[in-house]
């Protein structure tokens, strides 16, 4: 792993402040060519630089506000993105790089950095469990009103849902199964309302009402959260296991495993928010908690 301090010297400067005359292929053939050692130590042995320089210029192209992000962050999150094999910010939804407004102090003063979080999505979940080879069958599904859906737990756990051919009004539950290839099974059920209070513990932007991955895409995320509760307890290779715990996280170097890579947990802001809310920062309301457990 590289030095932080040498990183962070190379990486002085956020690229908001790069010239602005830089198309986004420029700055980031620029900071690969900055950090070519260290890149180069980290690279998984799929992966070839040029590789690395797609994923995150596919990124930036669909959320540009990446390239206000602190660089170090940005590359993080792509190598994180890298080393699982989960294309990013992309229609697939299997993984999200998300710029976020950060809290910081330096100096003895607090100031606000955009930085890229890594994010995982409910079908990356999928993904990465099926390709352990331990399970025959993994998913997540909501359930309406007029479905037909019982379930029960105990010594004899079942789960029996039948869809509705016309579902009616809104999800009221969500539920997330596994069945491993050797017979073993489990299942979660949670209600709609339960999922909602848990997003508003775990994500002060959705429990104010902000524009955050939790109001725009609820389904998806609660399919996620069913699931990575499901798989709590379930039989995990150390690669499934090492994946989930770089879910939504920022960090600040690059290594060969990026799940070695300590992360902070801090106040933030999605960068949106934060450019709306910007006379609330300053008068140091607190922003949301980057780590919305999903």
């Amino acid at each position: 792993m590289g030095n932080p301090q040498d990183m962070a010297t190379k990486l002085a400067g956020r690229s908001a402040q790069a010239t602005p005359a830089l198309k986004p292929e420029q700055q980031i053939s620029a900071l690969l060519k900055r950090m070519e050692s260290e890149i180069a130590r980290a690279m998984p042995k799929h992966l070839t630089p040029d590789r690395l320089g797609r994923i995150a210029l596919t990124a930036i192209r669909q959320t540009p506000k990446l390239l206000q992000c602190d660089q170090m962050s940005l590359l993080a999150a792509v190598m994180q993105s890298a080393q699982l094999g989960l294309e990013p910010n992309t229609p697939l939804g299997e993984a999200y790089l998300i710029p976020y407004r950060n809290k910081k102090e330096v100096n003895g003063n607090e100031i606000w950095v955009d930085e890229a979080q890594f994010q995982i999505g409910y079908k990356g979940i999928i993904a990465l469990a099926h390709r352990t080879g331990e399970y025959q069958a993994i998913y997540a599904h909501e359930v309406y009103k007029n479905d037909k859906f019982e379930f029960a737990y105990g010594l004899d756990k079942n789960l029996t849902h039948v869809p509705a051919d016309v579902p009616e009004g809104e999800p009221t539950h969500y539920y997330a199964v596994y069945k491993l290839k050797n017979g073993g099974f489990d299942f979660v059920v949670w209600s709609t309302k339960k999922i909602d209070a848990h997003a508003k513990r775990f994500s002060k932007a959705y429990a104010k009402g902000w524009n955050t991955p939790w109001k725009t895409d609820f389904p998806a995320m609660a399919k996620k959260t069913v699931l990575k509760e499901v798989l709590k307890y379930a039989p995990k290779s150390a690669e499934l296991a090492k994946a989930l715990i770089m879910d939504e996280t920022v960090k600040h170097e690059i290594s060969d495993d990026m799940s070695s890579v300590p992360w902070i947990n801090v106040d933030a802001y999605p960068v949106e928010i934060a450019t709306e809310n910007s006379d609330s920062q300053k008068q140091g309301e607190e922003g949301t908690d980057l780590f919305s457990q999903g």
